[in-house]
């Protein structure tokens, strides 16, 4: 079970900077349910592409660029660790764009800036229009959406 996505973009990381963005987005994401567990000595988490797999992406290097991409791989399941990934991660890069798609059509993304975060879309995992938001009604009669069930890897 879990809450299926695509994942396209890209995002400026210059490559000095990638070891200290690799520790704090794996602090953010301790702390957040989902699939990285820290503690898991079968499942190490020793680079960025790793831990990217566990926000539900890929990423590969493009020169001073991190490409993001759908996780073919693996089983690129949304969770509240991919929010914080996202979150964490526009402390530390300075420019690009990533669009996601929802098992269920939703379109979201953010735009990553000098000045942070913005991001656009409704999040078809929690209803948020904002990472760790509230969801949203679009129709105040309709029902509120539903967290998905998600299970963590063990």
């Amino acid at each position: 079970m879990g809450y299926l996505v695509e994942t396209a973009g890209r995002v400026l990381l210059p490559l000095d900077r990638e070891g200290a963005a690799f520790e704090a987005l794996k602090a953010a994401m301790a702390d957040r349910r989902g699939w990285f567990d820290p503690d898991d000595p079968q499942w190490p988490v020793t680079s960025l592409a790793d831990l990217a797999t566990c926000a539900a992406t890929s990423i590969t290097r493009d020169g001073e660029w991190l490409v993001l991409a759908t996780d073919e791989e693996g089983d690129p399941k949304w969770s509240e660790q991919a929010t914080a990934f996202y979150a964490e991660l526009a402390n530390w890069v300075s420019d690009g764009t990533v669009r996601l798609s929802g098992e269920d059509g939703s379109e979201w993304g953010y735009t990553f800036s000098a000045g942070g975060l913005t991001p656009s879309g409704t999040n078809g995992w929690d209803g948020s229009t904002e990472p760790f938001g509230d969801p949203v009604e679009a129709d105040p009669s309709a029902e509120r959406p539903k967290r998905r069930a998600w299970f963590r890897r063990g």
